[in-house]
């Protein structure tokens, strides 16, 4: 939990109330056979919980709504029907498009993949999306996450100034975690940048990963 990220020159992001201060490491798990749908608690690495996700379980689209600790809904995660790449839409509760999310992530690799002891030697696919929103100063910004697919690392980059922003780190802790469909995700923000939105990109890049 040490890693650290350089400031972003302006800040980046929709919810001021929720912009690092410094870098955060926050930790999204999946809670196991819930009967709601996908839900993740978000919390600080210290535990600190900063935002709740609740899955629609009979949701076409897998609509999952976004809430502070207060009870407050910040924003809903809808996937688009319909498009050539997954997209996903970041939606205001008044359904205003805060951010898209477009995906162009490959197939996944063989389940036999996954005997492979030694990470450094598998034969990594890559993905990739692309964010875009409007940040409370009124710049459009631009966010491309890149990562491995089998690690489930990514890194989220500003591609106007090429720097990181932030930093998604999957790794399934034991056997158990993957039988249960467990998964922990660690996700490193940079200062000034908006911790809401990352969470929102991790969680699109975890709907991706669990496309059949």
């Amino acid at each position: 939990m040490s890693v650290q990220l350089q400031p972003a020159p302006r800040q980046v992001g929709v919810f001021p109330n929720l912009i690092a201060r410094q870098t955060e490491t926050l930790v999204l798990k999946e809670k196991v056979l819930s009967l709601t749908g996908d839900s993740f608690d978000i919390k600080l690495a210290n535990g600190q919980p900063i935002l709740k996700v609740e899955g629609k379980m009979l949701s076409i689209s897998g609509r999952k709504s976004v809430y502070d600790m207060q009870g407050n809904h910040l924003f809903d995660i809808v996937k688009k029907l319909l498009n050539i790449h997954t997209t996903f839409h970041v939606e205001s509760p008044q359904g205003q498009v805060l951010m898209e999310v477009k995906s162009s992530f490959k197939r996944k690799l063989p389940f036999v993949c996954a005997m492979w002891t030694h990470t450094d030697q598998l034969p990594v696919l890559g993905s990739k999306a692309t964010a875009t929103f409007t940040s409370t100063d009124g710049k459009q910004d631009v966010l491309e996450m890149k990562g491995g697919w089998l690690d489930y690392a990514a890194d989220i980059m500003d591609k106007t100034t090429g720097t990181a922003v932030a930093r998604i780190d999957r790794k399934l802790l034991s056997g158990k975690d993957i039988f249960f469909g467990q998964q922990t995700y660690a996700l490193v923000v940079a200062p000034n940048v908006d911790m809401a939105l990352m969470a929102a990109l991790c969680i699109c890049m975890d709907e991706k990963n669990n496309e059949k």
